[in-house]
């Protein structure tokens, strides 16, 4: 029986929080089988992931998947590098957009879309410590207005 819909094995809570995302990209992952077993029990890590552009081709580096249980002597290395698989016209486009400077390449989730490892990767640009207070403080403002709003909805004030 095939499998449908999106099932979502980890995301990278923090890359949002200290990124700008510009831009997202869809990119299926080359795996070997012990990799995906692992990810169809829930296990990865994409904390200190990053990608990057070599001789046009996109790799996936420091992605934890860690060794699946049951695996032999075929089992696979947690930390190797992993390819991504994109459109040519995709991979020119951020070449392009990498060079332009100070943009990065940051894994925000890892998927399963009808069976197959999608990786949603972002375009980013680094944030400083000023635009994080600068998020926080203005979150902070819509939340209060929100909750005020449903206060006066309800009749509280």
């Amino acid at each position: 029986m095939k499998e449908k819909g999106r099932k979502v094995i980890a995301t990278n809570r923090k890359a949002r929080h200290n990124y700008t995302i510009l831009d997202t990209y869809e990119a299926g992952i080359a795996l070997v089988g012990t990799e995906v077993k692992s990810l169809r029990e829930g296990k990865a890590s994409l904390v200190d992931a990053f990608a990057t552009v070599d001789d046009g081709e996109v790799w996936l580096r420091g992605l934890h998947i860690p060794e699946y249980g049951h695996g032999s002597w075929t089992n696979h290395s947690p930390r190797r590098t992993r390819k991504l698989l994109l459109h040519r016209r995709e991979i020119e486009h951020l070449v392009g957009k990498s060079r332009e400077g100070n943009q990065t390449l940051v894994p925000l989730s890892m998927y399963f879309s009808d069976g197959k490892v999608k990786v949603e990767l972002a375009l980013a640009k680094g944030k400083q410590d000023y635009d994080k207070r600068q998020d926080l403080a203005r979150r902070t403002a819509e939340r209060e207005v929100t909750r005020e709003i449903g206060r006066r909805v309800k009749g509280m004030r």
